[in-house]
């Protein structure tokens, strides 16, 4: 049965809505940033571009690096993005888009973030790489879809818990990285972790400018958690989508981190640049590997 033209939009050259993408423009490896202009910071590194286009916040650069075909691609802030982005990733490989049906052999894509992220730990120190384990959504995304089967309900649950999180809140949701591809990224260079994904950058990760909080403590409570040996270690705003989204549709993710705050102790680097380009090359260097 074919898809409506109202649920999978395309644009008059037939590439995807948002993503202004055809399926033969990205690769079966996906690195996502935030930024639109931390692709060009991961692509100077390539040996080749193919193809590029921009739309909106969505910037795509598909080429070569040491022998293999890469995409990056920028989603924006926040899992409203990761939303779009992935499911119009997965529409590429899964979907034929001249029938607007759904192809009988799934494909599998490789998923990862390279982004920012601030540590609520004091251990965690600035300028280190840390690859989620896991991440606890606190935004409402993966409830409206059927995924009770891939989140970690009893975390969730002991996590409100301690948290006496607000009803007025979208309850959390955990959900894990893909273990294989994780352990691929991982090194003595690395540290392992288990993100909170929030819905803002100021009041939802506890800063405090004009506007006072509902929860004054809630980093606190965070920091304190502890689920079975593992405590929460830093705050960021897409990787719960991420994991989410890739589980349901078949996909491998895991999100590297640049821990370049430490909300715990107030610290910030001195050149998150430089770090977020190491992760680059680190990230680059292990896929290949």
């Amino acid at each position: 049965m074919a898809i409506q033209e109202s649920e999978l939009i395309l644009n008059p050259d037939g590439s995807v809505y948002h993503l202004n993408l055809k399926p033969e423009h990205i690769a079966d490896t996906i690195i996502t940033v935030g930024d639109p202009d931390r692709v060009s910071g991961v692509t100077k590194y390539f040996d080749s571009v193919e193809f590029t286009t921009r739309k909106r916040e969505f910037h795509t650069q598909t080429g070569m690096y040491k022998g293999k075909r890469i995409t990056v691609i920028s989603t924006g802030i926040g899992t409203d993005n990761i939303d779009i982005v992935f499911n119009e990733l997965d529409a590429l490989v899964n979907i034929d888009l001249k029938t607007r049906t759904i192809n009988k052999t799934h494909k599998s894509l490789d998923i990862i973030r390279i982004g920012t992220s601030g540590s609520i730990q004091k251990e965690i120190g600035i300028d280190t790489f840390l690859i989620s384990e896991k991440a606890c959504g606190f935004d409402s995304l993966l409830h409206f879809y059927n995924s009770k089967h891939i989140q970690q309900t009893d975390v969730a649950e002991a996590l409100v818990a301690h948290t006496n999180w607000s009803s007025d809140k979208s309850k959390p949701y955990v959900v894990t990285a893909d273990k294989d591809l994780a352990a691929k990224l991982e090194s003595d260079q690395t540290t392992k972790g288990f993100t909170a994904t929030n819905v803002g950058f100021y009041g939802p990760q506890g800063r405090v400018l004009r506007l006072s909080i509902q929860d004054n403590d809630l980093n606190d409570k965070l920091a304190s958690f502890n689920f079975n040996n593992q405590p929460i270690t830093n705050l960021e705003m897409e990787t719960a989508g991420i994991y989410g989204l890739s589980k349901l549709l078949g996909h491998r993710a895991v999100s590297m981190n640049a821990i370049i705050a430490n909300r715990a102790t107030g610290e910030f680097s001195q050149d998150p640049k430089k770090v977020v380009d190491q992760l680059i090359t680190y990230t680059l260097d292990k896929i290949v590997s």
